[in-house]
Protein backbone atom coordinates (compact mmCIF):
# COMPACT_ATOMS: atom_id res chain seq x y z
CA UNK A 1 0.00 0.00 0.00
CA UNK A 2 0.97 3.48 -0.99
CA UNK A 3 1.15 6.46 1.22
CA UNK A 4 1.58 10.24 -0.55
CA UNK A 5 2.76 13.17 2.08
CA UNK A 6 1.87 16.39 0.33
CA UNK A 7 2.95 19.70 1.01
CA UNK A 8 1.86 22.89 -0.61
CA UNK A 9 3.11 26.13 0.07
CA UNK A 10 3.16 29.69 -1.99
CA UNK A 11 5.34 30.61 -4.70
CA UNK A 12 8.09 32.85 -4.01
CA UNK A 13 7.21 36.46 -4.42
CA UNK A 14 3.75 35.70 -3.22
CA UNK A 15 2.38 37.57 -0.28
CA UNK A 16 1.93 34.70 3.20
CA UNK A 17 -0.13 36.82 5.44
CA UNK A 18 -0.29 34.21 8.20
CA UNK A 19 3.54 33.69 7.81
CA UNK A 20 3.83 37.27 8.62
CA UNK A 21 1.77 37.47 11.28
CA UNK A 22 3.78 34.47 12.87
CA UNK A 23 7.01 36.50 12.57
CA UNK A 24 5.66 39.70 14.41
CA UNK A 25 4.72 37.56 16.66
CA UNK A 26 7.86 36.08 17.20
CA UNK A 27 9.54 39.14 17.07
CA UNK A 28 7.46 40.77 19.69
CA UNK A 29 8.14 37.41 21.75
CA UNK A 30 11.84 38.23 21.62
CA UNK A 31 12.92 35.88 18.76
CA UNK A 32 14.21 37.45 16.16
CA UNK A 33 16.51 35.18 14.94
CA UNK A 34 14.26 34.51 11.39
CA UNK A 35 14.73 36.14 8.50
CA UNK A 36 11.90 33.63 6.82
CA UNK A 37 9.05 32.00 7.43
CA UNK A 38 6.81 29.87 5.37
CA UNK A 39 3.31 28.35 6.20
CA UNK A 40 1.28 25.68 4.31
CA UNK A 41 -0.69 22.73 4.44
CA UNK A 42 0.05 19.20 4.55
CA UNK A 43 -1.90 16.23 3.37
CA UNK A 44 -1.46 12.78 3.51
CA UNK A 45 -2.99 10.43 0.60
CA UNK A 46 -3.52 6.41 1.28
CA UNK A 47 -3.66 4.56 -1.90
CA UNK A 48 -5.81 1.29 -2.56
CA UNK A 49 -3.61 -2.16 -1.89
CA UNK A 50 -3.74 -3.23 -5.57
CA UNK A 51 -2.38 0.24 -6.65
CA UNK A 52 1.57 0.53 -8.25
CA UNK A 53 3.67 3.34 -6.84
CA UNK A 54 3.44 4.49 -10.08
CA UNK A 55 0.04 4.42 -10.29
CA UNK A 56 -0.53 6.11 -7.27
CA UNK A 57 2.14 8.88 -8.20
CA UNK A 58 0.13 9.66 -11.40
CA UNK A 59 -3.16 9.83 -9.22
CA UNK A 60 -0.93 12.25 -6.54
CA UNK A 61 -0.12 14.55 -8.63
CA UNK A 62 -3.39 15.18 -10.55
CA UNK A 63 -5.05 15.49 -7.12
CA UNK A 64 -2.19 18.24 -6.39
CA UNK A 65 -2.62 20.01 -9.49
CA UNK A 66 -6.36 20.35 -10.04
CA UNK A 67 -7.23 20.34 -5.91
CA UNK A 68 -5.39 20.25 -3.68
CA UNK A 69 -3.11 23.87 -4.83
CA UNK A 70 -3.74 26.57 -6.78
CA UNK A 71 -1.27 26.52 -9.28
CA UNK A 72 -1.03 30.15 -9.95
CA UNK A 73 0.27 30.89 -6.86
CA UNK A 74 1.31 27.63 -4.91
CA UNK A 75 3.97 24.85 -5.57
CA UNK A 76 3.69 21.23 -4.02
CA UNK A 77 5.75 19.04 -3.33
CA UNK A 78 5.12 14.86 -2.24
CA UNK A 79 7.07 11.83 -1.43
CA UNK A 80 5.74 8.47 -1.80
CA UNK A 81 6.22 5.68 1.53
CA UNK A 82 5.04 2.29 1.12
CA UNK A 83 2.90 1.42 4.35
CA UNK A 84 1.61 -1.96 5.62
CA UNK A 85 -1.35 -2.18 7.72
Amino acid sequence: MWKAKVVVTYKPGILDPEARTIHQALVSLGYTDFNHIETGKYFQLTFKEKMTRDQAEVIAREVCDKLLSNPVIQKYTFEMAEVSE
